[in-house]
């Protein structure tokens, strides 16, 4: 049985011209959520451009506002690091104060959002702000130099977990934000990837439709940073999902009794081995001499999966 594919609008709200690398996947990312944030605004208030967006600094904010000119052809504003959520959280405030009809988007990237920007997020999902907050991860500090982050995976390599003798990589295991903003009980959370760019969509377009605040996390691989060709870069984002790395879900309530899988094996068996995923990638390049951390590596992805409720089995 053929997928329906849903229809993705021409609108765009993210100009050509940027500053991006070849196949970078956070402007991907940015180029389909505007998108489907316009979507689900023109069928909830009527207004495709009843939105604003609060911008943390980062890869996105730097390729897309370089003075005098930007990409972005809606209302946006750059705050520092740490404090998108809190930003858009102000902006919301403001519009309800003015009886303004739309929704705030809040964009950060992994840095600014599991590390420095986790408090103000967990403030905007707990004082229940009619936000939504998108998560482009590309798993490290891509805009100052490729160090790691708490999203950075097990094994990987960047400029501050180099790979050696007494050392792996980076050898802590991920840290999924989404989880924890599920843990607010926030009305809408979900996992995404550029590897499924209709999922995405739909996510997003979800996100922008329910009342309250929303979290969206999406895979989103770096050129540089993953150490991979410019034109791999979906191919890539579709083997984390096909190898099981990478789970799609959402969870909405908070309700870890009912989380909605998408893209999941009945068996449980993916077909994909994670070998296929990071073989492609420099950052991994070590690994294959150290195979003990490769099956690390893969105890720690199902093991995300039992937290999720899923046995699954890895290639």
């Amino acid at each position: 049985m053929a997928v329906r594919k849903p229809p993705i609008t021409t609108r765009e709200y993210w100009a050509p011209g940027h500053a991006a690398c070849a196949g970078c996947g956070p402007a991907i990312v940015m180029k389909l959520a505007t998108k489907a944030f316009s979507e689900a605004m023109e069928e909830k208030y009527g207004d495709p451009n009843a939105f604003a967006i609060a911008h943390a600094t980062g890869c996105m904010e730097v390729v897309s506002a370089v003075f005098p000119y930007t990409a972005w052809k809606a209302p946006w504003i750059h705050v520092a690091f740490e404090n998108a959520a809190a930003a858009a959280s102000g902006v919301e405030a403001a519009w309800k104060k003015l009886g303004r009809k739309g929704k705030i988007l809040a964009i950060g990237g992994d840095g600014g959002t599991a590390d420095i920007g986790l408090q103000a997020l967990s403030g905007m999902l707990e004082r229940r702000h009619n936000v939504v907050y998108l998560m482009y991860d590309n798993e490290a500090y891509m805009n100052t130099g490729i160090q790691r982050s708490s999203s950075t995976p097990y094994g990987a390599w960047t400029t501050t977990s180099p790979p050696g003798k007494y050392s792996i990589g980076e050898d802590k295991p991920k840290k999924w934000v989404a989880l924890i903003a599920a843990a607010h009980q926030a009305p809408y959370v979900a996992t995404a990837s550029i590897g499924d760019p209709y999922d995405f969509y739909r996510k997003m377009k979800k996100a922008a439709s329910v009342d309250g605040p929303a979290f969206v996390q999406v895979l989103a691989p770096c050129v540089p940073g993953w150490r991979i060709p410019s034109e791999k870069t979906v191919e890539i984002a579709r083997l984390a999902i096909e190898s099981g790395l990478w789970p799609l879900f959402e969870i909405e309530n908070g309700d870890f009794y009912n989380i909605k899988f998408q893209r999941f094996p009945k068996d449980g068996k993916f077909k994909k081995p994670i070998e296929d995923y990071l073989k492609i990638q420099g950052r991994f390049k070590h690994l294959f001499k150290r195979p003990e951390a490769i099956q690390e590596l893969k105890n720690q992805i199902k093991e995300v999966w039992r937290i999720l409720g899923k046995e699954v089995e890895l290639p």
